[in-house]
């Protein structure tokens, strides 16, 4: 039988996903995937049977339909500044999980190189990888997660193509600063890179910390690749709806590749979240405020079990210091906490580049009852 690709070979399955299917076979409480535990707005859901009943079953246009991308440029020129013309500078997808790659495919030829913050959500390094890139790593030093200047500056002058920047931060909750951001812009205009944006978690971000949208910094809008999706402003992670926002010529690119790739988003499902989008600032304001809540009852926990952590400034994780504990392998800990503690986490290795084995990540995007019962059992890891 002749052999798969070697590009297969050089990563595994999602651990992230892994430890879903562990926490079901042990009846586990699962902070370990990102999902919210709680039904989207009730105004949202509705949209979606409507739209279903108006018979809205076949192909929406390739890169979106109409009525969507004209909601999305509205609501990021009212978040960004920007003017973003709905026509030429967006192409919806199957969630951030596509819009990455396709964000990628597009702008990067086999043998380029492409950074990344380490700790990154594990999908970045696949995905250049199957690109036929390679990923050079650049640390965000724990505990706190900064990066260093000089650090960021040598990667870039490596011969970047592209360099990927997931702000919020998943896994680690780091909302960079203004000033860490205009660092990656002069860097990025200095060595000709592209950058490609992971802003999911744009609407998640906890005061006194503020979201900067990087395509809105000077001299950033024509060589940046936002990608974004619906997903976690709206609690719908299975509806698969996100999008790549750039300049007309990369979109040009992009919607071939997607097309390609996809051909498109539920049409049903476009439709209704278009609605979403008109939501007022009350929406976006009480979603940071209800996660921050749920933050606050998973770390209050924490502390009770005295677990070091790094208190997250965004997204809906936590880095959990589990180095006390003593075990050689992260992922051997992950299963037996899913198994005897019945809490499921994700082993902190998949985020690493470099075989980091003391973290575990935790998520909170849960009902208050679900976190406090995650947390009673958390409390039988107390020393």
């Amino acid at each position: 039988m002749p052999r798969t690709s070697k590009r297969t070979s050089v990563f595994t399955e999602s651990l992230i996903r892994e430890m879903t299917r562990v926490a079901h076979r042990h009846g586990a409480i699962n902070l370990a995937q990102g999902f919210p535990d709680f039904d989207p707005p009730a105004a949202l859901v509705q949209a979606g049977k409507d739209a279903m009943d108006a018979g809205r079953h076949q192909y929406a246009i390739t890169w979106g339909a109409p009525e969507l991308r004209a909601a999305l440029a509205a609501k990021l020129g009212r978040f960004t500044g920007l003017n973003v013309d709905e026509a030429t500078e967006l192409v919806v997808t199957c969630g951030a999980t596509e819009a990455m790659m396709v964000a990628m495919m597009t702008v990067c030829d086999p043998g380029d190189r492409v950074g990344l913050f380490s700790p990154f959500y594990e999908n970045y390094s696949a995905d250049a990888i199957l690109c036929g890139a390679r990923p050079v790593h650049v640390p965000l030093h724990p505990p706190l997660y900064r990066f260093d200047p000089d650090e960021l500056r040598r990667a870039f002058a490596s011969g970047l193509k592209a360099f990927v920047l997931c702000n919020p931060s998943n896994p680690c909750g780091r909302v960079f600063t203004r000033a860490e951001l205009e660092v990656i812009a002069s860097l990025a205009q200095e060595f000709d890179v592209f950058v490609l944006t992971d802003e999911v978690y744009e609407h998640i971000v906890f005061p006194p910390h503020k979201h900067t949208y990087f395509s809105a910094l000077p001299g950033m809008a024509g060589r940046t690749l936002m990608c974004s999706s619906l997903s976690k402003t709206f609690s719908i992670t299975g509806w698969r709806i996100g999008y790549v926002h750039a300049a007309p010529g990369i979109i040009s690119q992009a919607r071939k590749v997607h097309d390609f790739l996809t051909v498109g988003a539920a049409a049903p499902l476009q439709h209704a979240v278009a609605t979403a989008l008109a939501y007022p600032d009350s929406y976006y304001a009480e979603l940071s405020a209800t996660y921050a809540r749920s933050r606050d009852v998973l770390l209050g926990y924490l502390d009770q079990a005295g677990l070091p952590y790094t208190r997250p400034e965004g997204a809906y994780f936590v880095m959990v210091d589990i180095s006390r504990f003593g075990w050689a392998s992260d992922v051997d800990f992950a299963h037996w906490m899913t198994k005897e503690v019945g809490v499921a986490p994700v082993p902190g290795s998949s985020f690493f580049e470099n075989g980091e084995n003391r973290y575990i990540r935790l998520n909170f995007a849960k009902r208050p009852e679900t976190l406090h019962a995650a947390g009673e059992r958390l409390l039988r890891l107390k020393r």
